[in-house]
């Protein structure tokens, strides 16, 4: 089982680019939120195209569990072909629970009750840690990264969680899910 884990798109068309290119030989695109706009607290990122990012990720509908990010809208649910209204959502990767959120609502500071692996996203900055035994892992933003980290993503592969840099695939942070 693959996954790509992606947060923090805010309508970036070089960020959904990035997505198409990656979920060639992944099983399933977890997205945590914040897909379409950039909130009235960000600049907006380059390649700003929403219809763009529309037009990338409903072909790819089938295989995205997305959560609701606190830039979402009512109205994106008309333009996107997957469910994006939830708070929470639950996946099974190789018989692990995964639990996702997007990090407004449930984060470090209060996990998903009875999470054990959650992913988040919101502050834009990655994030693999074990902490009072629960897995944290934040893949950090595709378009408007923050902290002086650079834009990123995340992968599920074999029992491991991974952060790379949006530009080079590069390996920031890691972490083991045993």
């Amino acid at each position: 089982m693959k996954a790509i884990i992606v947060s923090d798109i805010h309508g970036s068309g070089r960020a959904a680019d990035k997505i198409a290119l990656l979920a060639k030989d992944a099983d399933l695109i977890l997205c945590l939120g914040d897909i379409l706009y950039h909130g009235p607290r960000n600049d907006l990122p380059e390649g700003h195209d929403p219809k763009h990012v529309i037009s990338v990720l409903n072909p790819l509908a089938g295989r995205i569990v997305a959560v609701r990010g606190n830039c979402e809208a009512e109205v994106d649910q008309m333009v996107l072909a997957f469910p994006v209204l939830g708070t929470t959502a639950s996946v099974f990767l190789d018989s692990r629970r995964i639990d996702m959120s997007h990090g407004h609502i449930y984060n470090e500071d209060k996990p998903i009750p009875g999470a054990t692996v959650m992913l988040y996203g919101h502050t834009h900055i990655p994030v693999a840690e074990r902490k009072d035994g629960i897995v944290f892992f934040n893949p950090g933003s595709m378009s408007l990264p923050k902290g002086g980290w650079p834009a990123s993503y995340g992968l599920y592969e074999d029992g491991r969680l991974s952060v790379h840099r949006v530009d080079d695939d590069s390996l920031l942070l890691e972490i083991l899910l045993n």
